[in-house]
């Protein structure tokens, strides 16, 4: 039984629900795990045509990595420990991103950091006004993104994004295609519905082949993306822990290690 993931079935679709609202819906290595399992499971539902993803609540997508477990993560596992987790978790995002179905991001707040990584993994995204989006992982001494962003606005754009790690708002996120539609917040979900059931109810094999398609051709393919991103950031510019990474969010909300 999953914990923090919601999965609802309704006329083709799958709307899987990142569900910690009171964390604003941050990846835990849990909650990751209990999505990827999810996206698997839906990926071979037959009745499944189209796959959406969106967080509980009005505020948040999801706010990106739980750095409250990340800090427990770096003192409680050695350095082989701690890659082996991460191996375990990116290939999971991989595999979201390289999904056989088409995927939608319902994107209803903010999606920060790794939850900036998993919507622009996905095939397209649908957001209302209080959508936004922010590529961290530089301004926290780590990389990411680099094999999702480009695919989704082009590199000069990606480059802009990623090297400055600023805020990009729904306007904006739409203007240059990291949103394909932008809507009023109480219509969201019917927009999203719109477009998710207009693909659950064309062809299967079809549609499946045109993503296989387009993932192939890309100008190498995505695994090799991914698997070069894994390989620097593991061999040649390991992440930062989450004392590094984060100081201001801990000196603002942090506990001391070892508490709950």
């Amino acid at each position: 039984m999953a914990d923090y993931i919601v999965v609802e079935k309704t006329q083709g679709v799958a709307i899987i629900t990142l569900n910690r609202p009171e964390q604003l819906n941050a990846m835990s290595y849990q909650l990751s795990f209990e999505l990827h399992e999810a996206v698997q499971q839906m990926s071979a539902d037959d009745e499944v045509g189209c796959i959406v993803i969106t967080g509980a609540g009005n505020r948040a997508f999801s706010a990106g990595g739980d750095i409250h477990e990340q800090r427990e993560d770096d003192r409680r596992y050695t350095q082989r420990e701690l890659d082996a987790r991460s191996a375990i978790r990116t290939r999971g995002s991989y595999e979201i991103g390289a999904c056989p179905k088409p995927t939608i991001g319902m994107i209803n707040g903010l999606a920060y950091g790794g939850a900036a990584v998993l919507a622009s993994s996905l095939d397209m995204r649908v957001g209302c006004e209080h959508a936004s989006f922010r590529f961290l992982a530089a301004a926290y001494g780590r990389i990411n993104s680099t094999w999702t962003l480009p695919n989704q606005v082009g590199w000069p754009v990606a480059k802009e994004l990623l090297f400055s790690a600023r805020v990009v708002e729904a306007d904006e996120a739409h203007r240059i295609g990291l949103l394909n539609h932008r809507v009023p917040c109480a219509e969201l979900r019917e927009k999203t519905m719109w477009l998710a059931t207009m693909i659950a109810k064309n062809r299967r094999d079809a549609v499946m082949g045109v993503k296989a398609l387009l993932l192939r051709d890309l100008g190498a393919d995505l695994e090799e993306q991914w698997a070069n991103e894994r390989d620097y950031t593991t061999n040649v510019v390991r992440g930062a822990k989450a004392e590094a990474a984060f100081p201001e969010f801990i000196a603002r909300h942090g506990r001391p290690l070892g508490q709950g």
